[in-house]
């Protein structure tokens, strides 16, 4: 059994499990492996039996203390956001779900204290949907923030339609990844800015590789001579700045990176209709998520460690 069952002194029965947690906000020196309490269900609630956590950048921003003036925070922190695993239980107003039910969910929640890095997970039923057949639990894992904050920026704030064009910098990325293949799922022509190293990868993903640098206008003003019909900044590289050169005079653009005069900004959104239609694309070949490295549980902090570097190509992912 992951977590072990214990009665405490008034005969009920309680249980623990193994998390990654922090008591303080700081870096990946203040996350260890402790022993907590299981968390507690409501009528509504799925618990989860994790098989893999993906690692995001918001998860050791949070951890630093970013977020303290719009999250509560509630010590100790279990971090993570995503999650993919088994139900193990399911609360008694729970119908969509069941035990031995295979899952992936987005389980953010506005107060800063119950997340992923842990052998077991409780969220509403409505942050669950059944995980892609065919797909790893690491890869599985990596889809749920990156999959919404990349569907919601295609086709929400830019409304990719088929024929268009779509520049994305940063292309190779967590989020700019995603977006190429479901702007590429619709039938639209992808441009992506990449390192070399990544050139080939955009290729498999359906994008045109563009290289940072001095030329990348010269560059998408020969590929898209009458311009871009819309164009998502994944990088914060200074690509919004060409923006009123190389699009056209109705072009959208958006933005994870923060805010910009120009763009419109995205932040994922929990939606479970928009996390089924990611599913639906990986069960139809036409979405995949690049898994760089995998650590178990109790080497978090080394998970977050890699993550910072900046230099994965992919997804970094926690396993029990």
């Amino acid at each position: 059994m992951l977590f072990s069952w214990l009665i405490d002194d008034d005969g009920k029965d309680t249980a623990t499990m193994r998390a990654a947690v922090y008591r303080e906000f700081g870096g990946p020196e203040v996350l260890g492996l402790e022993q907590v309490d299981l968390p507690k269900m409501s009528q509504n609630s799925v618990l989860v039996r994790m098989r893999a956590a993906a690692l995001n950048p918001a998860d050791h921003q949070l951890q630093e203390g970013l977020g303290e003036d719009a999250m509560d925070t509630i010590f100790p922190v279990i971090p993570g956001w995503d999650v993919a695993g088994v139900v193990e239980r399911v609360g008694p107003g729970v119908w969509e779900l069941a035990p031995g039910d295979e899952v992936i969910g987005y389980v953010r929640s506005d107060v800063l204290h119950a997340g992923s890095y842990a052998e077991f997970v409780a969220a509403d039923v409505g942050a669950f949907v059944r995980r892609p057949r065919g797909m790893s639990w690491e890869a599985a894992a990596g889809l749920p923030l990156a999959g919404l904050t990349a569907y919601q920026a295609v086709d929400r704030a830019l409304a990719v339609r088929a024929g268009e064009t779509l520049l994305i910098h940063g292309a190779a990325g967590g989020v700019g990844s995603l977006a190429a293949q479901i702007a590429a799922a619709r039938g639209a022509r992808v441009l992506g800015t990449a390192s070399p190293a990544n050139h080939d990868y955009l290729r498999t993903i359906g994008a045109e590789p563009l290289e940072y640098g001095d030329g990348l206008l010269d560059e998408v003003r020969f590929r898209a001579p009458d311009g871009v019909d819309a164009v998502l900044d994944t990088a914060a590289r200074g690509g919004l700045d060409i923006i009123p050169r190389v699009g056209t005079a109705e072009v959208r653009v958006a933005t994870i990176t923060g805010l910009h005069p120009l763009a419109r900004p995205v932040f994922a959104r929990l939606d479970r209709a928009h996390l089924e239609s990611l599913v639906d694309l990986a069960e139809a070949g036409r979405l995949g998520v690049r898994v760089a490295a995998t650590y178990p549980l109790e080497q978090a902090a080394d998970a977050q460690r890699a993550l910072r570097s900046g230099h994965s190509p992919g997804k970094i992912v926690i396993v029990p």
